[in-house]
């Protein structure tokens, strides 16, 4: 059975930490709707449920036609989403908004992009009480083979001046949680996410990029504590070198392509996750990352420390049948993909995908 989200169901996202101006969400937050052109779209629907990529890229659940010429009440009403997905819309958002004439290749700076199209992903977002978002553009060479000269000069002057062509890695943006502040009139405490934008990630070198990793893992201020972060990013690298067993064995081309890192960044949510998995644990149930079963391994450090200060006060329902997240890994952006057989495997993608896996290494050192 499936059912239309219609425009009355659209709101704006806000968990994003680069990409492209114009992406929106359902009331549930459940979809992340991406303005898209159809190259992306055909990307996606090549790569099937039982795919080994599958399990290491958002999942599809529709498309959205979008025409500057229809009624903006109706833009939005050509999805098909998956019945289990809940959507219960307030705050519309003019769909028509997203789509602009064609024209000559300009840069975009992050603006919405020419297209008539979108697709609806499950949200790498949803679940999380307060998600940490990374997002790292992968690749030296950043341009497809269809790019405009103009374009392409841009991409490699970007790639030169970054880490992008030394590392086939840079950081495109990233956003984590602070916690809470207490106000210097003694008023009620603040809540704020710090905002990293794309030009914190162009600032950085191979000697300095260590540290970016460094901020959005390690956030004291929100209780993720050193033990807390290794944790995760221990988990983090058991999808990773997943994904890179993959992509050597594919046949691909991915430009301009990245890695999404979502972990849960308020402290006490990130130790109730991390508790839950260890009672499943005890019940010999494996853990799930990416949809992906995995054994309890090595290199989780004892939680018999400064971790468990988080027990009692103020539980927000830790209870053993809610369904806690503690990560998503995804690759994402697929508007320059396509499969190549008899060329081999994208060594360009997995230049990146390697040197991130040795930083990440060495910060769980």
């Amino acid at each position: 059975m499936q059912h239309s989200l219609r425009h009355s169901q659209l709101i704006a996202f806000d968990n994003a930490a680069a990409g492209h101006d114009g992406i929106l969400s359902d009331q549930s937050g459940n979809l992340f709707i991406k303005p898209c052109k159809t190259a992306e779209i055909d990307f996606y629907q090549t790569v099937t449920p039982d795919s080994e990529l599958s399990p290491y890229i958002p999942t599809l659940t529709g498309i959205l036609t979008l025409s500057a010429n229809s009624n903006p009440a109706q833009a939005a009403s050509d999805i098909l989403a998956a019945s289990n997905i809940d959507s219960s819309g307030i705050n519309p958002v003019d769909a028509s908004d997203l789509v602009t004439s064609h024209q000559i290749w300009t840069p975009s700076n992050g603006g919405k992009i020419t297209t008539d199209c979108a697709i609806a992903l499950v949200n790498a977002t949803a679940g999380f009480k307060k998600p940490n978002v990374l997002d790292v553009k992968l690749g030296a060479r950043l341009w497809a083979d269809d790019a405009p000269l103009a374009k392409r000069a841009k991409l490699e002057k970007s790639a030169e001046e970054t880490t992008s062509k030394p590392l086939g890695f840079r950081i495109a943006g990233m956003k984590t949680w602070q916690g809470e502040s207490r106000s210097d009139t003694g008023g009620p405490a603040a809540s704020c996410y710090r905002t990293y934008d794309k030009n914190y990630g162009r600032w950085l070198t191979v000697d300095t990029v260590r540290q970016g990793f460094e901020e959005f893992f390690f956030v004291e201020n929100a209780g993720v504590t050193l033990s807390l972060a290794r944790k995760v990013i221990a988990r983090v690298l058991v999808v990773l070198r997943g994904l890179q067993d993959v992509l050597e064995k594919c046949e691909c081309r991915m430009y301009s392509a990245s890695l999404l890192f979502v972990y849960e960044g308020d402290g006490k949510a990130l130790q109730q996750a991390f508790e839950q998995e260890d009672r499943c644990d005890a019940l010999s149930e494996p853990i799930e990352v990416n949809g992906i079963q995995h054994a309890q391994h090595g290199s989780d450090e004892d939680d018999d420390d400064d971790d468990n200060d988080h027990d009692d006060e103020d539980d927000d329902g830790d209870d053993s049948d809610t369904p806690f997240e503690i990560l998503e890994v995804k690759l994402i952006d697929f508007a320059h993909a396509s499969w190549t057989p008899g060329q081999g495997p994208d060594e360009n993608l997995l230049h990146g995908v390697r040197n991130v896996i040795k930083i990440l290494n060495e910060l769980c050192g």
